[in-house]
């Protein structure tokens, strides 16, 4: 205490009261109209020749995906309109450029052709129309060619997927590896000598059993004599590439976390790191990618250790490991080459960007997916992590995010809604970076938990296949703890809680709707209502995803049932808001049409809301800004607040 008279330290302004208002009312400035207008979404980052090379996928030009370059004087647009860059390689498609000295080559969306952009040259696609699909396309310049993954359908039989080679001269495609039902990572080593890939099998997923090979590229450009470097179905193998001089970095699952190893022809396999980090991510798209060479003895990768994201270098002579930055706790790709490093990082209160560092730390924001004013800093709910009891003798994770304003706060006594959000996958993660979506919620007046549950990434093998043979219940119970947890605890209202999620998390809603009474309300983003349906209507990559989470199909055909909320729909008994995409080739819109029309025959209280155009995953403004109108809407007459016009905010 220094009470000290004539102290000339400055005074600090005594920040005005806060209004007391109900919560879920408070007025925000997180509008839909904000979250989609100046918007974009950020993926693929990659260096070539010191410039930087991304993918922006824009709400406002209906959801399009744009190739980007930045050399420095700023970024600059390569793909032009209508071009929508966008694979569709096992729906999620992935990676879909590549950049082969002054050439970059794009696919596009709509006709999943290879394109060539030149300067000073009108774009051109490079090979006639045929049945393929491309994505994580990898240059071949010493034969004039592209290496890909290739995905060709087949009258009346699953597609099949084989690496591929495109001539870029003549457009013909060429089948360079098939014998596996999936392939990806394709890697041509400097000297264009080998070839790095992964492959897996049905009924695995490839972070279940991606395994490592590298073939001899031939006289005449095949491949020959694929060597297994690493991997099987009890460890699973991510994001294999090349140093300079022809040393390949991957990760392995050999010890139950990824941790770095690195092959050469000269020296044995060595293990590069080692411990409870992980520096992988599932690969749900092609071409995903967490570290990179700077140099030839130095790496550039990103580590996730208990859910949180660093940024580190690798010496990979010694294994010695120095973190680079812990400023960006939540890390999606991540590329390295000439001494540059390029990332889509972000943190609580900053919004997923385009990050450059170089080996020293030095860390430059390039382009930020949002840009947040005075008012909307100001207005940063920030996580706090939770790990929390839950069923079957086990623990889970998550990030609860209370409600914030800095103009207003809860009336006396009262306590604030809650909203669990359950991830999509389910093999997945929440991600610590500034959500535009949980701040819609937290400034209003919500509280937000997002669930880590039993089976997501980022905390090992362990934990991740806790939810083996157990999806529908393991998740859905430890969306449920968390939710009682914080009611426990007095931070929420434990009779305003809800739940929402997306796809597989929109699965883990309703089943946590109709097998738990926790909750009061919920939202499902094309999730899934009817799990035998959708081992019948879903796609080859996940076709037998379900085999792991819940049991070989048709022989337990009673489990897929027993926890598909369709055929307990009698025991839902809360309001339920759908929203759906008509052209999902994922979870087709049947899933919700059918759970709706159940509903609505048994009088409970239901929303559809369906849009044309939209697949798996929303794109375009519009949809995006009516689904959080829509769904504030639906919780002020399901929990009796005030609805307020949030385009007003």
């Amino acid at each position: 205490m220094n009470g000290r008279a004539g102290s000339d330290a400055p005074e600090t302004e005594t920040p005005p009261p806060k209004t007391p208002a109900p919560f879920g009312t408070w007025p925000s400035p997180f509008s839909p109209r904000w979250l989609t207008a100046a918007a974009v979404r950020l993926g693929f980052p990659t260096v070539n020749a010191g410039a930087l090379y991304w993918v922006e996928g824009r709400p406002v030009e209906g959801g399009r995906s744009v190739l980007v370059r930045d050399d420095g004087t700023g970024p600059c647009a390569l793909s032009p309109a209508p071009l929508d860059v966008r694979s569709r390689v096992h729906e999620y498609g992935g990676r879909a450029y590549a950049v082969a000295g002054p050439r970059v080559f794009v696919v596009d969306d709509k006709t999943q052709k290879v394109h060539a952009l030149v300067p000073g040259e009108a774009a051109r696609a490079v090979h006639p129309p045929g049945p393929w699909r491309f994505g994580d396309l990898e240059p071949d310049e010493g034969r004039n060619r592209l290496i890909a993954v290739g995905e060709r359908a087949r009258e009346g039989h699953e597609p099949e997927n084989a690496l591929v080679a495109i001539a870029l001269d003549e457009g013909t495609v060429t089948v360079l590896a098939t014998g596996h039902d999936f392939f990806a990572c394709p890697r041509l080593s400097p000297d264009g000598t080998l070839v790095a890939y992964l492959a897996w099998d049905h009924p695995y997923m490839p972070w279940d059993a991606a395994q490592l090979f590298v073939a001899r590229v031939g006289p005449g450009g095949g491949l020959e004599a694929p060597l297994h470097v690493a991997g099987d179905t009890t460890a699973s193998v991510f994001g294999p590439t090349w140093s300079p001089e022809g040393r390949l970095a991957f990760a392995w699952e050999r010890d139950g976390f990824w941790n770095l190893f690195v092959h050469s022809t000269e020296a044995p396999l060595r293990a590069l790191t080692a411990g409870c980090q992980e520096y992988a991510l599932p690969l749900w798209q092609l071409g995903m990618s967490t570290f990179g060479w700077f140099d030839e003895h130095t790496l550039a990768a990103a580590c996730t250790e208990n859910g949180r994201w660093r940024l580190e270098r690798i010496d990979a002579d010694t294994g010695v490991r120095t973190t680079l930055s812990t400023a960006f706790p939540a890390v999606a790709h991540l590329e390295a080459r000439d001494g540059l490093a390029v990332a889509v990082a972000g943190g609580p209160a900053t919004p997923p960007a385009i990050v450059r560092f170089d080996a020293t730390g030095q860390v430059a924001v390039v382009r930020a997916s949002h840009e947040l004013g005075p008012d909307e800093a100001a207005s940063v709910a920030r996580p706090r992590a939770l790990r929390f009891a839950s069923t079957r003798g086990q623990h889970a994770h998550a990030s609860y995010y209370p409600p914030h304003s800095a103009t207003h706060e809860g009336e006396a006594g009262a306590k604030p809604p809650l909203i669990v959000m359950a991830h999509g996958g389910p093999t997945a993660a929440s991600s610590a970076a500034f959500n535009p979506v949980i701040q819609f919620w937290t400034s209003r007046g919500f509280g937000v938990v997002d669930v880590d549950y039993r089976g997501s990434t980022g905390y090992g093998r362990g934990y991740r296949e806790q939810l083996a043979g157990l999806w529908g219940l393991a998740d859905v119970e430890d969306c449920v703890a968390a939710a009682q947890h914080l009611a426990a605890a007095g931070d929420v209202d434990p009779r305003r809680l809800a739940i929402r999620g997306s796809s597989a998390g929109g699965f883990t809603a309703l089943a946590a709707l109709t097998f738990h009474t926790t909750f009061a309300a919920g939202a499902s983003l094309y999730g899934v209502a009817d799990l035998e349906a959708l081992t019948r209507d879903t796609h080859k990559f996940e076709s037998r995803y379900l085999d792991g989470l819940i049991g070989p199909y048709p022989a337990r055909a009673d489990l897929y049932r027993e926890r598909s909320p369709l055929f307990a729909v009698e025991r839902l008994r809360a309001p339920v808001i759908f929203f759906q995409g008509l052209e999902d080739k994922v979870v087709p819109p049947s899933q919700a049409e059918l759970m709706v029309n159940a509903l609505r025959a048994r009088a409970v209280p239901v929303s559809y809301v369906a849009f044309a155009g939209e697949q798996h995953g929303f794109r375009k403004a519009e949809t995006i800004e009516r689904v959080y109108r829509e769904e504030l809407a639906f919780y002020a007459r399901v929990f009796g607040f005030p609805a307020t016009d949030p385009a007003t905010d």
